[in-house]
């Protein structure tokens, strides 16, 4: 039996809630942020199942659907698990259901596959499917915002994978609250993920993102779904990066690039050249060998050290943490001899990634270095390596793929820490360096 519902109060940024209205957020800091709602009813009532042994449960996840994309494939971990629920978010525009119209024209040549839409009506998403191609019979588009209707037809029909577009357009006769808010986002996808373990059927939710750039609803729907796929980059450019930054069936932060076009999203081949096809040979240009998820990538890193004209010089980063510039440039200068204080810092990697991993870091400082000296680095090196605090230059992970990925496309010399050198079998000249002022002597010389 269910206990009367109480009202709450939930910040629409982070999910978070109080029994009172709040000003400010206190766990994302975000101002007027919480609106008002119904709290779930506290059921008392026994769900009525009973405990199993371990052993007795098929735990096999060998099994899974294709979806015939490839790089999705591989970000989701080999394929669809069934009964996995799979949360896609990014900008509006972006690809978000481009991406998934082309994977239910795979996936209909196996069975019936349903895409829910609450916010397109059937003739729009026809038209988008005639241009992208995607005109498979076995597409049923339904145009329905109730959660209980689109279970109750997902029960008749047995589809193959469910496309629900999006998740803060359904609603759930459960909650009191309005639909897209954070207790109907929680309780509307809680009911998809119980129905998709229940009738053992994939579905995709499409989300929303914030105006910081993150998936719209509490963070409490991340939990609840098994794979986040998040898309990045620019929309108003020809690459768009895929990324598993949650996945319980497989490698999370696994990535997958696209390339748009007039009929959809194809798949890059070859990562790495497409990302460094236009490389500068100018002064403050590094090309740093990167690992996301299973993937090595080689990717251009830039950066411009000029004179500043005001008294506080400026620092940007893009596609970096800003701070982890800051500290390195705090560490040239204290290690090796490097005065930065009188210039404006910019850094960016090329093509439009986020990475976050600190193997980059002796590619930054390759940048740095080699902008603020006017010294071109050698258009065949290619270097990685975390810089700690002391100046000294630690060791990285998967050091001999990253250079059989540089070996690949035609680089002759790595520059890496010292401790990584023995790893390396690819067919290239390895130079190990220990600190930060013995790799700016052998990347230029001594001045």
């Amino acid at each position: 039996m269910a206990k009367k519902a109480a009202v709450v109060f939930s910040c629409t940024e982070c999910g978070s809630q109080s029994p009172k209205w709040l000003g400010r957020c206190p766990d994302c800091n975000s101002w007027n942020s919480y609106g008002e709602e119904q709290a779930a009813p506290v059921m008392t009532a026994s769900s009525g199942a009973m405990p199993i042994a371990i052993g007795a449960i098929d735990g096999d996840t060998a099994h899974r659907i294709s979806t015939e994309i490839a790089a999705l494939d591989r970000v989701l971990g080999g394929g669809l698990v069934t009964g996995a629920v799979t949360l896609v978010g990014g900008e509006p525009g972006i690809g978000k259901s481009t991406l998934l119209l082309q994977a239910a024209e795979q996936l209909a040549r196996g069975g019936v596959v349903l895409y829910v839409s609450g916010e397109e009506s059937p003739r729009q998403i026809a038209i988008r499917a005639r241009r992208l191609g995607t005109m498979n019979e076995n597409i049923r588009l339904f145009a329905e915002t109730s959660v209980e209707r689109i279970i109750s037809v997902t029960e008749s029909m047995k589809p193959v994978a469910v496309i629900v577009d999006s998740i803060q357009t359904v609603h759930t006769s459960t909650s009191a609250s309005t639909p897209g808010s954070v207790g109907q986002v929680r309780d509307s996808a809680g009911l998809l993920m119980t129905a998709a373990k229940r009738l053992s059927i994939p579905i995709f939710l499409i989300g929303h993102i914030t105006k910081e750039g993150t998936i719209a609803g509490p963070k409490s729907l991340e939990h609840i779904v098994d794979t986040v796929l998040y898309f990045e980059g620019e929309k108003f450019q020809n690459y768009r990066v895929v990324r598993a930054y949650k996945n319980r069936f497989g490698p999370a932060n696994e990535v997958a690039i696209f390339e748009m076009h007039d009929t959809g999203l194809q798949e890059v081949p070859n990562p790495s050249a497409a990302l460094i096809s236009q490389r500068s040979t100018a002064a403050g240009s590094a090309i740093v060998a990167a690992v996301e998820g299973t993937r090595p990538l080689l990717i251009e890193v830039q950066a411009l050290v000029s004179v500043t004209h005001f008294p506080s010089p400026r620092r940007m980063a893009i596609g970096m943490d800003a701070n982890r510039v800051s500290l390195l440039l705090a560490v040239l200068e204290k290690k090796n001899g490097g005065n930065f204080l009188a210039s404006d810092v910019y850094a960016n990697l090329a093509g439009g990634l986020q990475i976050d991993e600190p193997a980059i870091d002796l590619g930054v400082v390759a940048a740095l270095l080699s902008s603020q000296r006017n010294i071109p680095i050698a258009h065949d090196v290619v270097v990685f390596g975390e810089v700690g605090l002391l100046g000294e230059v630690r060791s990285v992970s998967q050091a001999d793929l990253r250079a059989r990925e540089a070996a690949a496309l035609g680089f002759r010399r790595v520059i890496l820490p010292q401790s990584n050198a023995a790893e390396i079998r690819a067919d290239v000249e390895v130079a190990g360096v220990r600190r930060v002022d013995e790799f700016a002597d052998l990347l230029f010389g001594k001045q």
